[in-house]
């Protein structure tokens, strides 16, 4: 089935009767629409008799709207808000950023996200998506298909960079693209600074050769912590050994781990650490523990953990900022480099093996870092080229002067292409007063700024480089576009080249989801849909309510730490004598009959 088929099918006048929105209260049905959208329901949420019964109950006069009502609502809905976000990208002067990433159905089917990341009028970084449908996942099908959903948008020659999955097919889809956005003439600088490589695909590599390392301790930790959570008589001897010990603080959680999770492998492992002594003298007050690491690995354990906290802190600080903007992502790409540069040192010959692999696979995708990165970096008032020349430093003396020629050069290159830009279009940004719809006039400082640039033939580059960095000790929760909002009528052309650069995204995979090592995946549920009703209900709860909290399927929150869990098996009497006098109590008066008129009473149940 076709696209346009299936707008058609969820299309208003396409669908069944009873698709008249005029016959519900329209609070109604907005409010069944956002609960499906906000909790990512099926749509048929709302024809379980259980809810219907359940408003009956609650207000007999409320006609609960049938699905293919909600279907029309929300179709429309994607309509409308479409519409707004495709006017917001055609005035805003600046680029846009693009990640594209796949999604695998639980059968065969492929699916495509493209997500847009700009700054908005408002100075604020957003991330919507454009597109979620159904795709050939060859190299030319790919390509095909991009292109036509940015002619869509209408964003064709406004494209920054794109980011993509370092897979060998994804390479070929990014120089298709590039040769066809560029005989449009949409990109800057020949497509020089139009690939960026997704780090979730770096991490997963690195991260992979250092679980191997201690598979089999990382396999005897995760068995012991299920070992205790098994039963309450295993938590009670746990607890019993806890105390025995002595000197561990039990209010530390005991986690495990969800598959192909950086975070929650590290937090396990973190968390397996602090009770090691513990698990050492279990099997005196549990014959059936045989599990527990031996001595060795519990080292290798505890070097592994250091290893992974640079990773997991990136994971952090991806999913805790909202859409985080490119100046975050070098220091935590700098910190990985950091941590293989020491793991070449150690005199542990295994852990010296493990590094060089992983820098050889690292060094194949961020020789010298994305050059983008270290550009976001400078347009970072508190870091500038002094920061990138402490770290370069760090790493390699010897190459330090080398690699910061090679990125002001580059620096300088681009902002070229912005300075001769605005000077024969006029484009920038204006700031808004609140209470007026002019623009504001320039002050005192700004006009001595602009008469500064004039004497002195220095550019805005120049002199933002010239001037003094911010402490970061001061402004470390600094948003860095609110900064270049308000310096924006001092340097025009290069706060467009700041929205551009900082709005480039690091990783292919929706920043709202969980940081995994996996591909996305979906249910069978969310497979069953038509490809446009996925793609109305996906990109609209996009666009309302950035998802919301249930975006990982199957995910669980292990957040019960072990203190908790001890005095929940402390504080319940349910033993066996207590459950029979509370079912010798229970009125079991429910009889067939009863049972069916409960039945009949059931609508649409299915």
């Amino acid at each position: 089935m076709s696209d346009e088929e299936v707008i058609e099918d969820m299309s208003p006048e396409n669908l069944e009767s009873g698709a008249d929105l005029s016959q519900f209260d329209s609070r109604t049905v907005h409010t069944c629409a956002s609960m499906i959208l906000r909790n990512d329901y099926c749509f048929d949420f709302f024809e379980h008799s259980a809810l219907r019964n359940l408003a009956q109950y609650l207000n007999p006069d409320l006609a609960m709207p049938p699905i293919n009502v909600i279907k029309s609502y929300v179709f429309d809905l994607y309509t409308k808000e479409k519409l707004k976000l495709k006017q917001e990208l055609a005035i805003i002067p600046n680029r846009i950023s693009v990640t594209v990433d796949l999604w695998e159905a639980c059968t065969t089917m492929t699916y495509i996200c493209l997500t847009a990341n700009y700054v908005d009028a408002d100075w604020k970084l957003n991330s919507k998506v454009l597109k979620f449908c159904t795709v050939d996942p060859s190299a030319d099908e790919m390509c095909e298909r991009l292109v036509e959903f940015l002619s869509d948008w209408g964003i064709e020659k406004k494209i920054f960079s794109v980011t993509l999955d370092d897979a060998f097919e994804n390479d070929i889809v990014q120089e298709k693209l590039k040769t066809q956005l560029g005989l449009q003439n949409g990109l800057l600088c020949d497509g020089e600074f139009f690939h960026v490589h997704c780090f979730s695909r770096v991490l997963k590599l690195i991260v992979d050769e250092a679980l191997k390392l201690v598979s089999y301790a990382v396999y005897k930790i995760r068995q012991s912590i299920s070992f205790v959570k098994e039963s309450k008589s295993r938590k009670q001897k746990f607890k019993e050994c806890v105390e025995k010990v002595g000197g561990i603080d039990s209010s530390v959680r005991l986690h495990l781990d969800m598959s192909m999770n950086v975070n929650s492998t590290y937090l396990m492992l973190e968390s397996a650490l602090k009770y090691q002594g513990v698990f050492e003298s279990l099997h005196l007050y549990d014959d059936d523990y045989k599990l527990c690491p031996s001595v060795e690995q519990w080292k290798r354990v505890e070097k592994i953990c250091a290893f992974l906290l640079p990773f997991s802190e990136t994971a952090n600080m991806i999913n805790g900022t909202t859409h985080p903007t490119s100046n975050l992502y070098f220091l935590q790409v700098w910190k990985v480099q950091c941590v293989l540069v020491e793991s070449l040192r150690v005199e542990d010959e295994v852990i010296k093996k493990m590094a060089e692999t992983m820098m050889s696979k690292f060094k194949k995708y961020w020789d010298e870092y994305s050059i983008v990165l270290a550009l976001g970096a400078v347009l970072d008032p508190r870091m500038k080229l002094s920061t990138l020349a402490c770290c370069y430093s760090k790493l390699d003396a010897s190459t330090c002067e080398r690699k910061l020629e090679h990125v002001k050069s580059k620096l300088y290159m681009l902002f070229d292409k912005y300075s001769s830009k605005n000077t024969s279009s006029g484009v920038q940004r204006t700031i808004q007063d609140q209470s007026s719809s002019m623009p504001l006039q320039k002050s005192l400082s700004d006009r001595v700024f602009d008469q500064l640039v004039t004497e002195t033939g220095k550019s805005q580059l120049d002199i933002y480089l010239d001037e003094s960095n911010l402490d970061f000790r001061c402004y470390e929760d600094m948003d860095v576009l609110q900064w270049w909002k308000s310096n924006n009528d001092r340097f025009p052309d290069l706060s467009l080249l700041a929205c551009d650069l900082l709005s480039v995204s690091i990783t292919a995979v929706a920043s709202t989801h969980e940081f995994c090592t996996g591909s996305c995946v979906f249910n069978k549920y969310k497979d069953r849909m038509l490809p446009m009703n996925m793609d109305a209900r996906f990109c609209t709860r996009s666009w309302l309510y950035n998802f919301g909290s249930n975006d990982v399927d199957g995910e669980d929150d292990d957040d019960d730490d072990f203190e908790e869990t001890m005095d929940e098996f402390d504080g319940e009497d349910d033993d066996i004598e207590e459950m029979m006098d509370e079912l010798d109590g229970e009125d079991d008066d429910d009889d067939i009959e009863e049972m069916m008129d409960e039945f009949d009473g059931e609508d649409g149940d299915e």
